[in-house]
């Protein structure tokens, strides 16, 4: 029987768990909260609290019968909180095949706007970024002393239903805010559940991939396009120097470079049902994909 172990089942972990369960495997899963713990459960799968403070209650049995871990929840200051409180665990794990770790090309720090590949130098500018750079570290070092395959999925800027332009749109929080130069690159979250699911598979020579799509693009023009799916005026333009962000989203922007996908099409054989952001965005509005 094959049983994976989700730490973090949320917005992109549970589109992964939701495949897996139709064909017939085992789902569990953490939450950082009861009411989270609760929505898993009505989801059909086993449910545990861990908000990485302490070993979370009922885990290491879990664990004892688990094929394959994937793992969403971030590092904190003081490392990645999986491995602080469930290593051991994790180490006597006696069926685990594989382990999946969703990371984040913020690794990569700033390029400048040039495009990379995973052979780019992890140079994260944030702390954030750095604490994501050990972490990812620290996974494929338990891998190698342990004999687990453990593959690192580096993620852009995730999107989906109930989370992109169009429903900030909506809701009146999207800002069209314009620096020059300025590119993200964006994932649908239904390609990243692809794409983990080709590693559960067994694909993959390497254990990194760019999970981005085809076209880095400045933020501004998505929110532009959104707006007219939506038949609606865009939101002015504001300079970037005149923004007011948080320093969470400004720091966002120390960040330019595009990302290239090609070792996911070649290597994981993964083709991106949204290459670009207006097939995701045109798929979101006309309901051809769910929360």
């Amino acid at each position: 029987m094959k049983k994976l172990f989700c730490f973090g089942l949320g917005y992109s972990a549970l589109r992964v768990a939701r495949r897996l369960a139709g064909e017939g495997w085992t789902i569990a899963g953490t939450a950082r909260t009861r009411e989270g713990a609760d929505a898993i459960a009505a989801a059909g799968y086993e449910e545990f609290v861990f908000d990485g403070s302490a070993p979370g209650a009922g885990i290491a049995d879990a664990l004892a019968g688990t094929t394959h871990i994937l793992v969403s929840v971030p590092p904190d200051a003081d490392g990645d909180p999986v491995l602080c409180q469930h290593r051991g665990d994790i180490e006597r794990a006696n069926a685990l095949s594989w382990i999946g770790y969703l990371s984040t090309v913020g690794v990569y720090g700033d390029s400048g706007g040039a495009w990379i590949d995973e052979t780019a130098k992890t140079d994260a500018t944030s702390a954030r970024g750095r604490r994501r750079v050990a972490a990812e570290q620290d996974w494929l070092t338990l891998a190698d002393a342990h004999n687990v395959r453990v593959q690192i999925f580096r993620l852009a800027g995730i999107y989906g239903p109930g989370r992109s332009a169009i429903d900030r749109l909506r809701e009146g929080t999207a800002h069209r805010i314009v620096k020059p130069g300025q590119v993200f690159n964006r994932i649908h979250v239904d390609d990243i559940a692809t794409t983990v699911c080709a590693g559960i598979a067994g694909r993959g020579a390497t254990n990194a991939y760019n999970v981005a799509d085809d076209e880095p693009a400045p933020p501004q023009d998505v929110i532009a396009f959104a707006a007219g799916l939506l038949h609606m005026p865009p939101p002015p333009e504001v300079p970037f120097t005149d923004a007011q962000l948080s320093p969470m989203a400004a720091s966002f922007y120390a960040d330019n470079k595009r990302v290239s996908n090609a070792r996911l099409r070649q290597e994981l054989g993964v083709a991106l049902k949204f290459p670009t952001y207006r097939e995701g965005l045109r798929a979101i509005l006309a309901g051809e994909t769910r929360p």
